[in-house]
């Protein structure tokens, strides 16, 4: 049996990674719909080897539509989205609208699929921020195995999590400091992103971390365990594709490296690039494209009783965003429509 899909927010960079994932795992779907603003009504789109015009989100009725993944943003997935559920139409929402709602489950499937359930709350289940997503999936088999007592982690993300803009901004940046007289003023970041990183992403709290990284305290707990502590510092690098994490883990029990190299590559999602030489390990220009979440430089820290410091890297356009909503998509088709 296929389902009738809405990808809503086909024109944007995950609209677009979405309706590639579909093709390539080759998603149960009798119909794909493409849905986004006016201005782009009629705006094609490709969906493996179809091209699919886009409609018009305003006026489209979600009434015998499945599921909708969502990749619009918060103001507008506030207008949509109770309309979809309300048809009847599951959503799967990518914004940070629903991420941290107590009757609206955060999923990442390798990490706690049986939270699908609670889809039926409202109809709505919600996507992770990019970040958090890669980390919680290295997270589980540790958890499982040792208890996560503390986690620090310290991310290197890339333009593209602040969408197609921000890697405008970087590629005329770089090109204009080549180019006398064609520099280009930072609009979409702070300050310079080209040849520079800067330690904000998302806006300032009071007490001094930015929502970003109150945003990955805050989803990991609800993910993974609410008795993680988690403290991090976002930064943003001049890379296009790929987000990178520097991440120390405190544990309750011992675990040595050895082990915990082990665990990783029996994980679901996990692919362990970790060799103590020169080039072995993973970067994002080997994780672009890929599914998998990439773990490497695994090792002991001696500076607490059960520590460890490992390097995760992933294509956050895909495991921290599109990937991840249609893998919930795959979830909730075989836990719950497949059930009949």
């Amino acid at each position: 049996m296929g389902y009738k899909i809405a990808v809503v927010g086909a024109t944007g960079n995950v609209g677009r990674e979405m309706l590639n994932i579909l093709a390539e795992r080759r998603f149960p779907a009798d119909e794909v719909i493409t849905l986004a603003s006016r201005r782009s009504l009629g705006t094609e789109v490709s969906c493996g080897d179809k091209t699919l015009k886009t409609q018009d989100l305003e006026t489209y009725d979600f009434e015998g539509t499945d599921i909708a993944l969502f990749a619009i943003g918060s103001e507008a997935t506030k207008k949509y989205a109770p309309r979809a559920a309300e048809a009847g139409c599951l959503v799967i929402d990518n914004s940070s609208l629903y991420r941290y709602d107590p009757e609206i489950p955060l999923i990442v499937p390798e990490v706690n699929p049986d939270a699908i359930e609670d889809y039926r709350n409202r109809m709505i289940i919600a996507n992770p921020n990019c970040s958090t997503a890669q980390m919680v999936v290295a997270l589980k088999p540790l958890h499982d195995r040792a208890s996560i007592r503390r986690v620090v982690v310290s991310t290197y993300q890339s333009v593209s999590g602040a969408g197609k803009s921000a890697i405008d901004e970087l590629w005329d940046q770089t090109k204009g400091m080549y180019v006398p007289g064609q520099e280009v003023e930072p609009e979409v970041f702070p300050k310079q992103i080209a040849f520079n990183v800067i330690p904000q992403i998302d806006v300032f709290l009071d007490s001094g971390e930015t929502r970003e990284e109150w945003k990955m305290v805050a989803e990991t707990k609800k993910i993974l365990d609410p008795s993680v502590r988690v403290t991090a510092t976002c930064v943003r690098v001049p890379v296009f594709v790929g987000h990178a994490e520097a991440i120390n883990v405190e544990f309750e029990e011992f675990v040595d490296d050895d082990e915990a190299r082990e665990i990783l590559r029996e994980s679901p999602g996990i692919l362990v690039v970790d060799k103590r030489e020169p080039g072995g390990y993973a970067t994002p220009v080997e994780c672009v494209g890929d599914y998998a979440t990439f773990i490497s430089r695994i090792r002991q820290d001696s500076t607490v009783e059960n520590g460890l410091n490992f390097w995760c890297v992933s294509d956050n356009l895909r495991k921290g965003a599109a990937l991840n909503a249609v893998q919930i998509a795959e979830l909730y088709i075989n836990r719950v429509l497949g059930t009949g």
